[in-house]
């Protein structure tokens, strides 16, 4: 796909994606579940363990499945997929399904379940529910409710006991998790998780400078620098942002650390671990346009990020489809790179 042509979300691709994520939502296998057994009783099927999330390859898969498929249904209602979104939607969020997902939670060998990229994605997805403008949206996000408290609950206990951060660009990020959860506690008005959350984003990553972005590790699909560049972009005061990126990457003008404009090369898509970097691709180019809009009129870094950001979009876009290894989840963060 030719990176210096505008590629822009409109209802023919929100159907393209939207497809993509119907035909993987309800699909229970194969199947790679996060699940700690502790006795015979304990053997169950995804679906019987997860009622609501058991499709998508994997747990944090479905839920950012329904996160795609609920913005879509938001963003344009007149789409021919949405009267399908909304049927799979309403069979899954029913009381009695959000009730055995929490319950799943509850199981003491379930304490690191999804800990902490599915806690964040379930955040984000209740928040887009409760932004919705519609009578469905804040049906769903009710319903769902309780099962957000649930993770707010586990982020309230978890992060004043986390000394230290993880930086991978795996689901293990700390950054990514707590820049979508920043999104949820704003849009609950939640000052107190808010205030933790940005307290915590300050101790771990306030005083980093010169980072040097040894990066890409072999099957990240985060940026571990750029992902922390978001999140303080979300936590810092403008003024405040703009001089703490001046010292992290100071070199950004001149194209440097040189590695995060090169989008990195997939060998092989049927292999998932590999497949992680088309993921990669999307999500820095998610973080350069998000970063990019953070800074000051006129900077000479926003037209070096914009083109990153088009050169990587370009490079993983045209992949959101096809081997199962990344279309169970590739759609999410190519939406999130088109509407940052």
């Amino acid at each position: 796909m030719n990176p210096h042509q505008p590629i822009t979300l409109d209802a023919a691709l929100a159907s393209k994606f939207a497809q993509v994520a119907l035909g993987h939502l309800t699909r229970e296998y194969p199947n790679k579940l996060d699940h700690v057994m502790a006795g015979d009783a304990d053997v169950q099927s995804p679906r019987a363990l997860h009622p609501i999330f058991y499709g998508s390859f994997d747990w944090h898969s479905c839920v950012h499945g329904y996160w795609l498929i609920a913005r879509l249904y938001d963003r344009f209602p007149a789409l021919p997929e949405a009267p399908r979104i909304r049927a799979v939607i309403d069979a899954h969020f029913t009381d009695a399904n959000v009730a055995a997902e929490v319950a799943y939670l509850q199981r003491p060998a379930a304490r690191g379940f999804e800990r902490p990229y599915g806690w964040a994605w379930l955040l984000a997805l209740a928040a887009q529910l409760r932004s919705m403008q519609s009578e469905d949206g804040a049906r769903w996000a009710r319903t769902l409710a309780p099962l957000a408290d649930a993770f707010v609950a586990r982020f309230e206990d978890f992060l004043p006991k986390s000394t230290y951060p993880l930086r991978v660009g795996t689901h293990f990020n700390m950054a990514f998790a707590l820049t979508l959860s920043i999104g949820y506690a704003r849009a609950t008005h939640d000052a107190g998780f808010e205030r933790l959350l940005s307290e915590t984003a300050l101790r771990w990553f306030e005083k980093d400078e010169s980072c040097q972005a040894w990066e890409p590790a072999g099957d990240e699909f985060l940026s571990p620098s750029l992902m922390e560049a978001v999140l303080m972009r979300h936590v810092l005061p403008d003024e405040r942002f703009v001089g703490w990126f001046d010292r992290f990457l100071p070199r950004i003008a001149a194209r440097e650390p040189a590695t995060l404009f090169a989008p990195a090369t997939v060998t092989d898509r049927s292999d998932g671990k590999l497949a992680h970097l088309d993921g990669l691709n999307l999500s820095r180019a998610w973080c350069q346009r998000t970063i990019a809009r953070a800074l000051p009129a006129g900077d000479a870094r926003i037209a070096v990020l914009d083109a990153a950001a088009s050169e990587h979009l370009a490079a993983g876009i045209a992949h959101v489809a096809g081997d199962y290894m990344g279309e169970h989840w590739l759609a999410t963060f190519a939406l999130l790179a088109l509407e940052a």
